[in-house]
């Protein structure tokens, strides 16, 4: 367990076997919780500006100081943001002692470095941690805010703001299609309250100061940022409306994504677009009027293709192996939704999960134990999703630094324009989503369309 915790909180995962409020002392939350939520937000924006600086060079191959960019990052970003709303979180109700808990000073950074680990198991649905419909707002706000806000970033350092519009308007059209599908699925009824004759919208595992709409737009903004917060039970979804966010994580998280991973990632499947967009032309590609060749192109899809393998075969080892099945809860699709929601929230450095896995056993009369199986490759899973990418990032940015720019010319796709927004978000669907079919059609898929609630 303390390596699977351990690994979680380092790589911006956040994801709990355990409920917080009963497994941790204060002291492990605030100086081995709260600490590495900041730590590990700044790690991925520090390597997320590194990358940019490589597509912005001109010559030269140096890409930055990193503990230079990690202590600006604290101290300018994460640290001023979360002071200024740990005290509206306080305002609002967030209790903040060492008595009853420090859970205004976790509560702030687990949004803002979309963390996402809960002071409490029930996480952003406890009203210590989210107690009015403004926090929850503004909670969710902090989850998109350094995001959507690092795309504005890369138009700036890359002298061209139209590139990083382009690249949040991919981003905010992959959420904004999530968004309806949840809400939709969501406002429908249940078979399990057709058969009570109940009628009226799925209220199961939310909370009734949120409703369904609040809760739709909350599994969406998680899930599309790498946060993992809750604020009502992901298992609880209808068979559609929880393969939404499963299938956000399998994209990589490109959607808005982590502090930092997220834009990085997009970037590396802008790389790909532009390879495939070249391919079709038949003229070397570029991007940023920079060269991508052989090098950069294997390196990028190694950090694209990387995660989902870990995904699918962790989740097979979990649903084959006897090991594994002592994780698993339910039978049937959902079985293997809640194991392969697990793999991939953890792989994708996400964190939510569906209830019904888990790793670590803590019954009320009886002695609490870890199921080692399960901590183990979950821990690693982390472990890989988190580094593989941030390494071969870091190894394409050393590769295009030293590249000289060429002039554009009549035959240069641009990729500040709607066309690239529409090749990009296909490519994404494509490379990453297109991946899993296969798997969610045993899950999701077919527990939604065979309206079986297990």
């Amino acid at each position: 367990m303390s390596f699977n915790t351990t690994a979680s909180f380092v790589t911006n995962t956040n994801w709990q076997f355990y409920a917080g409020e009963t497994t941790l002392s204060n002291f492990s939350q605030m100086a081995g919780l709260a600490v590495q939520n900041f730590v590990s937000a700044a790690v991925g924006i520090a390597v997320a500006i590194a990358f940019i600086r490589a597509l912005a060079a001109r010559s030269g191959r140096s890409i930055g100081n990193y503990y230079s960019d990690l202590l600006k990052t604290l101290v300018y970003v994460l640290l001023p943001i979360s002071i200024v709303f740990g005290l509206f979180l306080v305002s609002q109700g967030v209790i903040q002692s060492l008595s009853a808990g420090p859970v205004a000073s976790q509560e702030v950074i687990k949004q803002l470095g979309t963390n996402g680990g809960g002071f409490f198991n029930v996480n952003s649905a406890h009203p210590f941690e989210n107690p009015t419909w403004l926090s929850n707002f503004v909670e969710m706000l902090l989850i998109l805010a350094i995001p959507a806000a690092l795309t504005s970033t890369y138009g700036r350092m890359v002298g061209n703001r139209r590139q990083g519009w382009a690249i949040y308007g991919a981003m905010l059209s992959l959420f904004l299609v999530a968004v309806v599908v949840v809400a939709l699925s969501e406002n429908a009824t249940t078979p399990a309250m057709d058969a009570a004759n109940i009628a009226g919208f799925n209220m199961e595992g939310k909370e009734q100061r949120f409703g369904v709409a609040s809760t739709a737009l909350w599994v969406v903004v998680t899930t599309a940022a790498s946060c993992g917060a809750v604020n009502g039970a992901m298992e609880s979804l209808t068979g559609i409306g929880g393969l939404v966010p499963m299938a956000q994580m399998q994209t990589g998280e490109v959607i808005f994504g982590g502090v930092g991973s997220g834009l990085y990632s997009m970037l590396m499947f802008a790389i790909l677009a532009v390879f495939l967009s070249g391919l079709m032309v038949g003229r070397t590609p570029e991007f940023l009027g920079k060269k991508v060749e052989a090098r950069e192109i294997k390196l990028t899809v190694f950090g694209t293709i990387g995660v989902p393998l870990i995904v699918l075969v962790t989740s097979a080892l979990a649903i084959a192996t006897t090991y594994g099945q002592k994780s698993i809860y339910n039978s049937g699709p959902n079985g293997w939704s809640e194991t392969l929601y697990a793999y991939t929230s953890q792989a994708n450095n996400n964190g939510s999960a569906f209830a019904g896995y888990t790793g670590f056993l803590q019954p009320a009369d009886a002695e609490q134990f870890g199921i080692t199986f399960a901590n183990v490759l979950g821990g690693l899973a982390m472990l890989g999703g988190r580094f593989l990418p941030l390494l071969a990032v870091l190894a394409i940015a050393g590769s295009l630094a030293g590249k000289r720019v060429a002039p554009a010319g009549a035959g240069t796709f641009r990729t500040d324009s709607p066309t690239f927004v529409v090749v990009l978000v296909g490519v994404v669907l494509i490379v990453a989503l297109l991946t899993f079919v296969p798997a969610l059609l045993l899950g999701p898929i077919v527990q939604g369309m065979t309206d079986q609630l297990f």
